[in-house]
């Protein structure tokens, strides 16, 4: 299974492919998708733009997303929730099942501590995908996403075998 992680974010969209074989994880690339400058609409034409590409050149076969939190700058919250749209959308236009994780989800999970900072969430992305070199820490965070969505892929998938054993 090839997952792609997204980290949305208006000027820096962070992304992470990685595949997941059995138990085994392995890194196949990771990236930042940038807005540049000038107005919304054209900077969220340009991270559409630069997501397709993405998804068209790995192939994932399921995305996951990470969801936005709320701050205390409303107009930034709202912009930051359009460029999450784009990071839905695109996933979805290709026929994508999208997972959608909370940030402190996502470090429970890879770090093991749902307030893990930057710096902890990038090590052990290290620790997990061994030599990979990572773009940059929104690319670390979409990595993270990605991993965050395989352990619970195989969890549901184990969970599921479980039930259905149980009902044969």
């Amino acid at each position: 299974m090839r997952i792609i992680g997204i980290d949305p974010g208006l000027r820096r969209t962070g992304w992470g492919v990685v595949d997941a074989v059995g138990s085994k994880i392995t890194h196949v690339a990771n990236g930042v998708c940038a807005s540049g400058a000038g107005d919304l609409a054209t900077r969220l034409l340009v991270l559409y733009r630069e997501l397709t590409a993405v998804m068209i050149k790995f192939a994932p076969d399921t995305a996951a997303v990470e969801n936005t939190f709320v701050n205390k700058d409303a107009a930034g919250t709202l912009k930051l929730g359009q460029a999450r749209g784009i990071c839905l959308l695109v996933p979805a236009m290709a026929g994508l099942d999208v997972a959608e994780y909370a940030p402190n989800a996502v470090k429970k999970v890879v770090v093991g501590v749902g307030h893990a900072d930057k710096k902890q969430v990038e090590h052990m992305v290290r620790m997990q995908l061994p030599g990979v070199n990572i773009a940059n820490a929104d690319a670390a965070d979409a990595l993270a996403i990605a991993l965050c969505h395989t352990h619970h892929a195989r969890f549901a998938g184990r969970l599921e075998a479980a039930i259905a054993k149980a009902s044969a």
